[in-house]
């Protein structure tokens, strides 16, 4: 049954893509409709899949030679974020009926969606690094082709083209993971790596750590190839919630995690990964409290958050990182989505130009403050316990230096999140045309979010469980939702923390007798809008690898007999050097 089920879990979103593209764009209601028929069903599988969850492969594909075998794996972890991908995307799917209403082009949005969404799901339920890469990279082509959906404006293309080779980066250092595991075990399979990793020689193991490091960090927008998702706010609103908020920038966190027993030891490991998700914690706090883009502000708090839970990796915390992927998941793409509604309704991202909506959008408001509360990590909503349980990790496990940080972060992103409701749906507005409120396929989707926002952290018990019984490298204990939440109540440190976030929120209301600082501190302000120096770098990498295509593009003679005997000499190549490290 497992079997059936997982394939069901990929299967039916890329059935569902061929099905939209071929009923072609003249029938956009029939396109909405099996577009989102596909989705929850694909979500449905996935659920399903929960009872059967275990450590073994449940399928296995005989490739044979130096590609050994493909294998999925329904273990908790994979099993969980597969749900999380499939029953967002299908919501974000709902949700496109209405926000994608009227549009062009409609069998190529859904299509590419829907492929994206079996792609994540095959990506976690991958048991071999192999095919990992596999969907990694469709994974990538798919956030290429939605963020540069409409390729008639210049910035959504070249923000398309930056998010692929941002990523593309990273991928890198997964395929060397892949090669190095294959050349030293013989097996391209993620359970025997972990149980066998402690017999490579050091450098090696060095070098497949790090390259992950490098490889989850591209992925997942974290410090320095971070610039790419905020650029990456060109796609539609749905796609931001669904790529770029609850799922592909979730791969790099979740490759962490995975890994973790395997690179812990590794000298410096663990020091990097805590400095990396720490800056990117901190530096894109700072810059979603200087955003004027809504979405961009969101996306800059993804950052944030992801930064979090690589944190949270670092210091051993690979429950609290993956509870907050969760949480994260949830209340970020309401968050998105709710902000879709908005822009849909007034036709501007601009916050300087919203204001008052809260009266005219009620039902708008009221699910953001939802996304809010969870996002600032106040008590009830998810966000609070998940973004805690890292906090105690944190202080338990890790330097207190980087607990400092990720504390003053804490306060940081409740200031920006009030900054953003404020300019939003409250004060003056500056908003004339005649607004309506989100209708009814967004009321859906927004509301079930908005419910989950409030409630996931219940889950933490099973999920905890889930994961103690199935990831037997890792160590993990099970736990009780009542015990989580009375230790998180009880611990002094989250009182510490509650101060720290009222403090951040007290800071708003008195910006205007803090006017004096606003031209001193100029110069950092625009620094920050400006990616705190980092765009220049990555802007250098895409340069660097746009020349390098210029150059390579020589090669292509227009001679159909000359590029099939270039492509079977580079393939030839590529196997040699395999068979040799083998």
């Amino acid at each position: 049954m497992a079997t059936w089920l997982v394939w069901l879990t990929i299967g039916v979103p890329w059935l569902g893509a061929f099905v939209v593209w071929r009923l072609g764009d003249e029938r956009s209601r029939a396109q909405h409709g099996a577009a989102a028929a596909f989705a929850v069903m694909g979500g449905v599988a996935a659920l399903l899949l929960l009872p059967f969850v275990g450590e073994t492969a449940v399928s296995r594909i005989p490739v044979g030679g130096i590609f050994g075998d493909f294998t999925l794996v329904a273990d908790g972890l994979g099993v969980f974020l597969a749900v999380i991908a499939t029953v967002i995307g299908s919501l974000a799917v709902i949700f496109s009926g209405a926000y994608m209403h009227g549009a062009t082009q409609l069998g190529r949005y859904y299509a590419l969606v829907l492929l994206f969404i079996g792609a994540m799901a095959g990506l976690v339920l991958a048991g071999g690094f192999l095919l990992l890469f596999l969907f990694w990279e469709i994974t990538a082509f798919c956030s290429y082709a939605l963020i540069s959906f409409h390729n008639d404006d210049p910035k959504a293309v070249s923000g398309g083209v930056k998010a692929l080779i941002m990523t593309q980066v990273g991928g890198v250092g997964l395929l060397l993971l892949a090669l190095l595991a294959y050349s030293y075990l013989g097996s391209y399979e993620i359970s025997d790596f972990l149980a066998q990793a402690h017999t490579l020689p050091a450098v090696v193991l060095s070098l497949a750590a790090f390259g992950a490091l490098a490889a989850a960090a591209a992925k997942s927008a974290q410090v320095p190839f971070h610039t790419w998702l905020p650029d990456a706010m060109e796609a539609p609103s749905p796609v931001s919630a669904l790529i770029h908020a609850a799922t592909m920038v979730n791969a790099g966190v979740y490759l962490l995690a995975r890994l973790y027993p395997a690179f812990a030891a590794v000298p410096g490991w663990t020091t990097a990964v805590i400095t990396v998700g720490l800056l990117s914690a901190l530096l894109a706090a700072v810059m979603a409290l200087a955003a004027t883009d809504l979405k961009r502000a969101l996306a800059y708090s993804t950052i944030s958050q992801l930064g979090y839970m690589v944190y949270a990796v670092g210091v051993g915390g690979v429950f609290a990182s993956q509870f907050h992927l969760l949480s994260h998941a949830v209340f970020k793409a309401l968050l998105f989505l709710s902000a879709g509604a908005v822009i849909h309704a007034i036709g501007t991202r601009d916050m300087r130009q919203m204001g008052g909506l809260g009266l005219t959008m009620p039902f708008a408001r009221a699910v953001f403050l939802a996304g809010a509360l969870a996002l600032a990590g106040l008590p009830l909503a998810n966000g609070f316990f998940s973004k805690e349980l890292i906090l105690e990790e944190g202080l338990h496990h890790g330097p207190l230096w980087a607990y400092v940080g990720v504390l003053l972060g804490a306060g940081l992103t409740a200031l920006y999140t009030l900054r953003m409701v404020a300019m939003v749906f409250y004060g003056e507005t500056a908003v004339t045309k005649r607004v309506h409120d989100a209708p009814l396929l967004m009321r859906i989707p927004l509301g079930l979010l908005a419910l989950g926002s409030l409630t996931t952290w219940l889950l933490a018990g099973p999920f905890a469980r889930l994961l103690a019984a199935t990831l037997p490298y890792h160590g993990l204990k099970e736990m009780m939702t009542v015990e989580m939440a009375v230790e998180i109540i009880t611990a002094p440190a989250t009182g510490l923390a509650l101060l720290v976030i009222a403090l951040g929120l007290a800071v708003w209301p008195l910006r205007h007798r803090l006017h004096r600082w606003r031209q001193p501190l100029r110069p950092l302000v625009d620094l920050t809008v400006n990616g705190l120096g980092f765009e220049d770098i990555n802007r250098q990498i895409i340069q660097g690898t746009k020349g390098a295509a210029a150059v390579f593009s020589r090669v292509q003679t227009g001679q159909l007999n000359w590029n099939v005997a270039a492509i079977v000499g580079a393939l030839a190549l590529v196997l040699v050097i395999l068979m040799w490290g083998a």
